[in-house]
């Protein structure tokens, strides 16, 4: 048999712009899976779920000499806002992109989606400009030029900079009109994805996993999973676990788009048959080589905003977290190098735990908050960014998926008619938390820090080598644990908290090296203005500790505490 390269083609794009009459137009032979199969879609006229079908032609001649074939999988993608969980889904096995515009609406909310999605997940973009039969004939050439010029514009700060831009009718007169109607642009298109198509590097070897959208009995052979190919490969007769369900079953037989096979591997499309499994149980999901991947509560990756969200990342907010083909609820926490390692070389796909990283309020970026407070502190006015940030994302329910995998989070329960777009971050799975009861078992070794700092000021002198301080600790606070951590005082001299004094929260603090003579003076004087106030009335007591408060001398105590430590302790470098 001719070989035949499979190139995985996702069709993206805004709701009605016209992606399933496309990929009808393209395609020679349907899958199982294409043109809204499932009864409510054709009900509503939207697609609801991945779609697959395929259009072969023959090899072009940068793919290699002999003779071949090359075979375009559609992938159809939904283009309903809520249904966005679904594309991220299929944005995983996509090779090459076809963005379609509505040529007589240009941009629109998902239209921006699609294309961070496609940044994200996709190497190549060819930009469809569908629904021309809609421009009066006078004015089409100019209105294809003239939205051909602003979609230039709009990709020229994303990587499809310079991408082919095709004018097309998928379907000339709209759902209604009779199929006599030919496709406009059709043809050119096809050889326009034929420049486009590459090797896609695909790799045989490692665990196999398959991302099942379909699955179907037919009577007599037994129930059929169709799906894209993820990793590795699959032969008749190996065994495959369906992780969520813990079911391992025996491959039968298998089929590339009607053909019987004996072998798939990443990147085909292909159908697995299994006896004595009840389709029901799995309309959707990941099979793979037993044992093969993990099911998780919680994981650490590293992640990058995307620029079009608006709006901070919040550590402890709640995010649509898609990882593998699942998309759950998960809390976040973020954190970043400690500030001296900012510009370390950025760590692909490894997570070091021997490292201290430090805790964020938020995913720091040029206009986050804790970036302002930085620039007032900045005089230069230029902000460190950290090259790398990560977040430790905890899933409301367990996820399986592999081990290293695209995460994207969303605020998918924003309005889907407002304007703007819901991907708030895109990153990579660095490292899963099997374990149930991670948060005593795993998370103690994660070494996240807070620096904490805390004010008071000296109350008086004891003798030249201690002084009693107050105001930095509340009355009911144990000092004994803060003994033995330094301090420093306001004019220049370092103490050690030696204990609490009386009831009050006040403290005793030691200066090894010896009071300054004019800190002596200082704090003299201002204790003996206070005396002298307490003969008195109480009323000038409080004048005098006006006047005097207004050079009081004051301790800063500086230490980190590790977030997942259980014991709480205060650690000064």
């Amino acid at each position: 048999a001719p070989r035949v390269l499979n190139v995985n083609v996702g069709v993206l794009g805004h709701i009605d712009s016209g992606k399933t009459a496309l990929a009808r137009a393209l395609s020679t032979t349907g899958s199982t899976a294409a043109f809204d199969r499932a009864p409510q879609s054709r009900a509503r006229g939207i697609t609801l779920d991945l779609g697959f079908s395929c259009l072969r032609t023959a090899l072009p001649p940068q793919l290699g000499p002999g003779p071949g074939e090359l075979q375009f999988t559609l992938v159809d993608c939904p283009g309903h806002a809520s249904l966005i969980r679904t594309i991220i889904g299929g944005a995983q096995i996509i090779d090459l992109m076809m963005l379609v515009i509505d040529v007589t609406k240009g941009m629109q909310t998902q239209s921006a989606e699609c294309l961070v999605i496609g940044q994200i997940a996709c190497q190549k973009m060819v930009v469809v400009l569908n629904k021309i039969d809609l421009l009066p004939e006078g004015k089409r050439q100019s209105a294809i030029e003239k939205m051909t010029k602003k979609m230039q514009k709009t990709l020229e700060n994303t990587k499809f900079c310079g991408c082919p831009i095709v004018a097309v009718a998928a379907k000339p007169g709209g759902p209604e009109a009779p199929e006599s109607e030919n496709p406009l642009g059709v043809s050119e298109l096809i050889e326009v994805l034929k420049s486009q198509a590459y090797l896609p590097s695909r790799d045989p070897s490692g665990h196999f996993l398959m991302a099942v959208d379909h699955c179907f009995s037919i009577k007599g052979q037994g129930t059929v999973m169709t799906g894209t190919i993820l990793s590795g490969s699959v032969s008749l007769g190996d065994n495959v676990e369906i992780p969520a369900l813990k079911v391992t079953k025996k491959v039968k037989s298998m089929q590339m788009f009607h053909t019987p096979v004996t072998y798939a591997m990443q990147g085909d499309r292909v159908g697995i048959c299994v006896t004595q499994f009840d389709p029901k149980l799995l309309e959707r999901g990941l099979i793979c080589t037993p044992e093969s991947l993990h099911t998780i509560h919680a994981a650490i990756i590293s992640l990058k905003k995307i620029q079009y969200f608006r709006g901070a990342l919040q550590t402890k907010a709640k995010f649509h977290i898609t990882v593998g083909h699942e998309t759950v609820m998960g809390r976040v926490m973020f954190f970043s190098p400690a500030p001296a390692d900012f510009n370390e070389e950025i760590q692909e796909n490894v997570f070091d735990f021997e490292k201290d990283y430090l805790y964020q309020e938020e995913y720091l970026s040029k206009d986050s908050s804790s970036s302002e407070e930085n620039k007032e502190n900045d005089q230069a006015g230029e902000v460190q960014l950290p090259r790398q940030q990560w977040a430790l994302l905890e899933f409301e329910k367990p996820v399986t998926c592999p081990k290293l995998c695209l995460v994207i989070g969303s605020k998918l329960d924003t309005d889907i008619h407002a304007n703007t777009c819901r991907l708030a971050f895109h990153g990579v799975l660095l490292q899963g938390m099997e374990d149930k009861n991670y948060t005593e078992t795993f998370l103690p070794k994660l070494k996240v820090y807070k620096l904490k700092h805390k004010e008071g000021q000296v109350e008086r002198v004891m003798d030249d080598y201690s002084v009693i301080g107050r105001s930095l600790f509340k009355k009911e606070t144990n000092i004994q644990i803060f003994v033995g951590l330094k301090v420093k005082l306001s004019t220049g001299e370092d103490g050690i908290i030696d204990g609490g004094f009386g009831q009050s929260g006040k403290f005793k603090i030691r200066i090894p090296d010896g009071l300054k003579p004019d800190t002596k003076m200082l704090l003299t004087v201002a204790s003996k203005k206070k005396t002298k106030a307490g003969k008195g009335d109480a009323t000038k007591e409080d004048e005098s500790s006006k006047n005097d408060s207004a050079q009081p001398v004051t301790i800063s105590l500086l230490f980190k505490r590790y977030v997942f430590d259980t014991q709480k302790k205060m650690i000064q470098s």
